[in-house]
């Protein structure tokens, strides 16, 4: 995905740094994303979450609030609500580039953020938290030690995540006064809330509190097995995809439109993972899906593989053929099961009289319902005609060009 590195002012003027994601294709729509508390814009989750986004032809922007990463300002002067009021400057960045956002994303702290800021916002039409708690002042049990010298002496220095933070006295002041039920009850926009059972940090008694607050519509999607960070590339992957599905409801993304000639669209495929084969395939706005290669390829064995992908779109046309003749003739066809096998086979084994190996795609074929011998040969010869068959069978061109 193309990515812009930008900055722009934060609540007190320090300048933020940011990544903002595009589309490779038409831009559809804008989300925001906040990261947990002491995190930053660069984490494996916000990235996965991005780059799963930009393929419907959503762009993210995601920051690094006030004093963290590489934005200016320090630390010690930030609390709740000047993350709250970053959010807002990050709407502010995005209206003037003419990239209203649509879609706020927060994950952890972030979710509360997102939740809080979200009532100011009035083109938000969608709300995803990952982990959020519902009392902003949750936070706090990640310093507990430290809290009687942050209210004695106003500020103390705290290990989070194996790095130095200093929090003040303001920060506890603000977070303590942070409620959330008001402008969760008053929430104006879609809510998804996702969240794992078995998250150590923040319990998901806080999605059901974030939950039973919120007006329809809400859902909430649990996150089995996954760790509050969404650590895992497979966790990440489900929330994203998960995400991306549910926010299609409420955000209108209109379809690009297809250049002349492809009157079903485009079918894009994306790299997903330099180091390995997996690809992200999307078709417009509404399908989208993996390829890759097994283990034994170097693969991750996310997704079905190339010659996989031409078989689903053989056995998927074949079933569809026989279905539409068996509907048009009135013939009492119950299901069709279409399997496909694929393999290279010796050309001389084909009787083709040449040397070289030739494709030889394998489909066995199950009618279920009570057709008569007539009936189910007619279907037999009927799958022969299936397009996707013909193309296989009659030679192909494919032209390439390079874009600049």
């Amino acid at each position: 995905m193309p990515t812009d590195r930008i900055t722009f002012p934060g609540h007190d003027g320090a300048e933020l740094a940011a990544r903002l994601d595009l589309p490779d294709g038409p831009h559809l729509a804008t989300a925001l994303f906040a990261h947990c508390f002491t995190c930053g814009k660069d984490i494996p989750a916000a990235r996965r979450i991005a780059a799963r986004l930009t393929t419907m032809g959503i762009a993210v922007l995601r920051f690094d609030f006030t004093g963290l990463g590489h934005s200016e300002g320090e630390f010690a002067n930030t609390s709740f609500t000047s993350n709250v009021e970053d959010l807002i400057a990050a709407c502010r960045y995005l209206d003037g580039r003419g990239l209203p956002p649509d879609l706020l994303i927060g994950h952890s702290l972030g979710g509360s953020a997102v939740l809080k800021a979200a009532s100011q916002i009035p083109q938000i039409r969608a709300v995803a938290t990952i982990g959020a708690p519902f009392d902003p002042q949750h936070v706090t049990h990640n310093f507990a030690d430290a809290l009687p010298e942050i209210i004695a002496k106003g500020v103390a220095e705290v290990s989070l995540g194996g790095r130095p933070f200093k929090i003040g006295k303001a920060f506890l002041e603000d977070v303590a006064a942070g409620a959330l039920t008001p402008a969760i009850s008053n929430l104006d926009a879609a809510l998804l809330i996702l969240h794992a059972p078995r998250d150590a940090i923040v319990g998901i008694d806080n999605a059901s509190e974030i939950f039973l607050a919120a007006r329809h519509p809400k859902s909430f999607v649990t996150l089995d097995g996954a760790d509050h960070l969404i650590s895992r590339a497979e966790d990440a992957e489900y929330a994203a995809d998960v995400m991306a599905t549910w926010a299609r409801r409420y955000i209108p993304l209109r379809a690009p439109a297809p250049p002349p000639g492809a009157p079903e669209g485009i079918v894009r495929v994306s790299e997903a993972d330099p180091d390995g084969y997996l690809q992200d395939v999307s078709s417009g706005p509404s399908h989208h899906l993996l390829a890759d290669e097994p283990l034994a390829y170097g693969g991750t064995n996310r997704g079905l593989t190339p010659y996989g992908l031409l078989s689903a779109g053989l056995g998927a046309c074949t079933s569809m053929t026989i279905r539409m003749y068996a509907r048009r003739k009135g013939w009492r066809l119950e299901h069709v099961s279409v399997d496909v096998s694929h393999d290279k086979v010796h050309a001389q084994d084909a009787d083709t009289g040449v040397g070289d190996k030739i494709d030889t795609w394998r489909r066995r074929i199950t009618l279920r319902g009570p057709l008569d011998d007539t009936q189910r040969r007619k279907l037999l010869e009927i799958a022969d005609k299936c397009p996707v068959h013909r193309t296989l069978e009659r030679s192909s061109t494919v032209l390439t060009e390079l874009v600049a």
